[in-house]
């Protein structure tokens, strides 16, 4: 494993433990060249999905791409790193649960299940998400988005 600092290609692991129930394995390093420490994560490859997109294309499911539209409704909340990687879990188990013997999922459906998590996390970065995804053409379809969440809010 090649150290994120020096590129040195020899580290130790001083620490390994499980992350979640999604057999991901979390590692402590440190690097032999320049002592620092760097996490890394081991996950069981699988087939990717292909994303149904709103015009019909396809392409392959990009964790990065939903971990940045994910980071750009968090911004400036009070959301930590581990957070935002623990949302994108939740979406990718929600994900594999649904669309297990498929392996195409709609794009709509990924954003639909993004919001579910968001929801539960932060409200403001779930109207931001929501703002993105569902398109919101004025400020009317703005204050209906609203008006749902303060209403499943008092229920």
């Amino acid at each position: 494993m090649k150290c994120p600092y020096c590129g040195y290609e020899e580290s130790k692991v001083v620490d390994t433990r499980s992350v979640d129930d999604n057999g991901k394995i979390r590692r402590r390093r440190v690097c032999f060249s320049c002592s620092r420490r760097f996490t890394t994560y081991e996950t069981v490859e699988t087939m990717p999905f292909m994303v149904i997109k709103r015009d019909m294309g396809r392409e392959p499911y990009d964790r990065e791409k939903l971990t940045r539209g994910i980071l750009r409704a968090c911004e400036k909340r009070d959301i930590s790193a581990e957070q935002i990687i623990s949302i994108v879990d939740k979406v990718e188990a929600k994900m594999d649960i649904c669309y297990d013997y498929e392996k195409e999922i709609p794009s709509t459906m990924i954003g639909e299940y993004t919001l579910q998590v968001l929801k539960d996390v932060d409200e403001v970065a779930y109207v931001r998400f929501a703002s993105v995804y569902k398109q919101f053409k004025d400020i009317h379809s703005f204050l209906e988005e609203l008006n749902k969440l303060i209403s499943e809010k008092q229920e």
